[in-house]
């Protein structure tokens, strides 16, 4: 079966051009044999923290408040040391990670900018490099946490000329949240933004964000989001926990859209996201992982199986295959790509091919709901980016997965 994101064509076949894009009807080249599969268009993450790839699981970072979060991992970061060299190896097994899992466009929110970075330019050109070794499309926002504002938005501005161009790398902007960042460094970035066409994106409504917006201006996160111009809709806010009624219509009204993270926030205990009702609302919902010190794993469909499953105790049991689309058009529309999420005509070639001959799948009497019900941690058969075979048979074409662990190994062991 291949499910193109709004219809199931049993027994169909995809046909990617040599324009990279899905063509209606037969071209020339090789063909991949996804026989026993149901094909998916290749799943969306809109929002990571590839960074943390490389900080996964420290001790004392596990079901702790986010107050105390925060500043353990900037202590790990401080004591390994935030490189060129580190940002290239953490990207290269993140981005491993998720085209292993089906995952062909990961959107990294990047907060961690060390004085001895300079403009940023070399960390960003370190995970795109990993990204263009790998096959994976990028969507690399430059963060801020705490930063100056006036270095940020200049760092900002030379990260979005050095990159322009590349069709592979898209370029955002992205203030951590009101609970860091002034709002000098929201309408900076903002204007940056503005000037080269760009997104932008926050988190908003966590522990910490709603802690420190009460307390250092008696207000909500979303009030002050609104007030500072970034309820809008080139705007998309992770998190969104614990949102009110009055919230939700707000976000809803300013057409801004939302990314849930339910593998970081539920088992940190950060809170739930109310996704299905601002799918109701109107809002274009997408998915993420969030980043390895949270979550610790990139697999976005195990994601995507818990928050279907969690989705009945805030709100409504929401089926797999709109949960489905929150993994693939719903994350694309928050980056404004229309051209991924989906494998109908004049849409990105980008598809994965799950299997569903074994025996997890046994039984199962839909199989396209079945990705999302059975087998948790499955893996594609093959994974196929802008037309180009970068996962065959369960492995990498272009790298060796246990090379891209060890050298991220090396280099943490080499730092201590």
């Amino acid at each position: 079966m291949v499910w193109t994101g709004t219809a199931e064509r049993p027994g169909a076949e995809v046909a990617v051009g040599a324009d990279g894009l899905v063509v209606d009807g037969p071209v020339a080249g090789g063909v991949l044999d996804a026989s026993g599969c149901v094909v998916t268009p290749g799943l969306v993450n809109a929002h990571h923290h590839l960074l943390q790839t490389a900080f996964r699981t420290l001790p004392g970072t596990r079901g702790v408040p986010m107050r105390e979060w925060l500043p353990r991992m900037a202590a790990a970061y401080a004591a390994v040391g935030v490189d060129d060299e580190l940002a290239n190896a953490a990207a290269e097994a993140g981005l491993a990670e998720a085209l292993l899992c089906g995952v062909t466009t990961v959107a990294d929110h990047h907060l961690t900018w060390p004085e001895s970075t300079g403009d940023g330019v070399g960390i960003v050109r370190a995970v795109a490099a990993a990204a263009g070794g790998l096959g994976a499309r990028l969507v690399f926002v430059r963060g801020s946490a705490r930063d100056d504002p006036q270095s940020a938005a200049a760092s900002a501005d030379a990260v979005a000329t050095a990159l322009a161009g590349d069709p592979m790398v898209q370029v955002a902007v992205g203030p951590a949240g009101v609970h860091s960042d002034a709002p000098e460094t929201f309408a900076l970035l903002g204007e940056v933004a503005a000037r080269h066409g760009l997104r932008r994106r926050t988190q908003a409504n966590e522990q910490v964000d709603v802690e420190v917006a009460a307390r250092r201006y008696g207000r909500r996160p979303l009030e002050l989001l609104d007030e500072w111009g970034w309820l809008a809709p080139d705007v998309t806010l992770a998190h969104l926990c614990a949102i009110t009624d009055a919230e939700r219509d707000r976000v809803a009204a300013a057409g801004v859209s939302a990314t849930h993270a339910p593998g970081c926030d539920l088992p940190m205990g950060w809170g739930v996201a109310p996704m299905a009702a601002l799918a109701d609302a109107g809002v274009a919902v997408g998915l993420g992982t969030s980043g390895g010190g949270s979550n610790d794993a990139g697999h976005l469909l195990a994601d995507a199986r818990l928050a279907m499953q969690v989705a009945p105790l805030v709100g409504r049991p929401v089926p797999a295959r709109e949960v489905l689309g929150w993994a693939t058009a719903g994350g694309a529309a928050g980056l404004g790509r229309p051209e991924l999420g989906s494998l109908e005509p004049g849409s990105a070639g980008d598809l994965a091919c799950w299997d569903v001959t074994g025996v997890a799948d046994a039984g199962v009497g839909d199989p396209l709901a079945g990705l999302l019900w059975a087998a948790p941690g499955r893996r594609p058969r093959h994974v196929v980016v802008g037309g180009r075979v970068v996962v065959r048979d369960g492995h990498l074409v272009d790298r060796d997965e246990r090379d891209v662990a060890a050298t991220l190994t090396a280099l943490l062991t080499g730092r201590g």
